[in-house]
């Protein structure tokens, strides 16, 4: 499939391009920084520069995508102001309805509930230490996701909460919390195979499943 890769230059979203190509789809990428474009990726990516609030950018990305796929993280900058991501992924879905794209899969926190699921001990402590550590992002975390689940395009939200720098085990808790086990430690190597694994697995349309090692 032809897979746009919105925050592809992240730690997480890097590993996701690299993923996708891997499984043999055809990966555009949307990059803020040209000098943060990782050279392994040499030609075989489309790259596309231009702020997250740059809607005509974000457009030229999403052309001719079957699947869009944000691995967009807010800033964890205590200076940091606003709620960017918020206004950047309303672009990305405008875009997405105007080009009929069939999916969008993203990241979000256990904080927001996938909709057959009620608050847990669990994702009331990470909804509580969000707020209290990092209010702003939190916020905008919160703001992406409602965006992506009250839309009418197909989604998937991948939750998780402890992202780490290990390698990829390929052994995952995947689940809905109420009714799985999930912990809280997850390797990012891990989020992005599982990230890339839903562009063709339409197990998890319009859900949130949350996981964990």
């Amino acid at each position: 499939m032809n897979v746009t890769v919105f925050g592809a230059t992240g730690a997480i979203g890097s590993l996701t391009v690299s993923e996708l190509l891997a499984q043999g789809h055809t990966v555009t990428a949307h990059a803020r920084n040209p000098e943060k474009i990782p050279p392994r990726w040499g030609g075989r990516v489309r790259v596309v520069i231009g702020e997250i609030s740059d809607a005509e950018a974000i457009d030229t990305a999403i052309t001719g995508a079957d699947v869009v796929v944000s691995a967009l993280g807010p800033s964890m900058d205590r200076s940091a102001a606003g709620l960017p991501l918020v206004e950047g992924t309303g672009h990305i879905l405008d875009a997405i309805k105007r080009h009929g794209v069939n999916r969008y899969i993203g990241h979000g926190t256990p904080s927001v509930l996938d909709p057959r699921e009620k608050p847990t001990v669990q994702t009331r402590l990470i909804g509580f230490l969000g707020r209290r550590m990092f209010p702003r992002a939190y916020q905008e975390m919160l703001g992406m996701s409602r965006l992506v689940m009250g839309s009418a395009v197909p989604w998937t939200i991948v939750r998780f909460t402890a992202p780490k720098d290990t390698p990829k085990t390929g052994a995952l808790r995947v689940g809905f919390y109420g009714a799985d086990r999930i912990g809280f430690a997850v390797s990012r190597a891990d989020i992005a195979a599982f990230t890339a694994a839903q562009v063709d697995d339409e197990t998890y349309v319009n859900a949130a499943p949350a996981i964990s090692s």
